[in-house]
């Protein structure tokens, strides 16, 4: 209420019936957690690293996906090719 709403902290105490120090604790924790982040969330660096990370890994698994019929039927027949004989 007093980040959202502009409301003093005295105001706000006095609507939910909460000392007004409580208010002032919880007002001076959730700006802090606005300036910081969370305990546990990433900066929007982290955050780009990762998807970047993962995009490329995406990449490279469908390279994979799409080389390894190709090269299994090239070697399966090589193979047959051999064992002609």
């Amino acid at each position: 209420m007093v980040i959202e709403q502009g409301l003093t902290q005295e105001e706000t105490g006095k609507r939910l019936s909460i000392p007004k120090g409580n208010i002032g604790n919880w007002v001076g924790a959730a700006k802090a957690a606005l300036k910081h982040g969370s305990p546990g969330e990433q900066s929007a660096g982290a955050l780009a690293a990762e998807n970047a990370r993962l995009r490329k890994e995406l990449a490279e698994a469908r390279m994979e996906r799409e080389i390894l019929p190709l090269v299994m039927s090239t070697t399966t027949k090589r193979f047959s090719i051999l064992y002609e004989a």
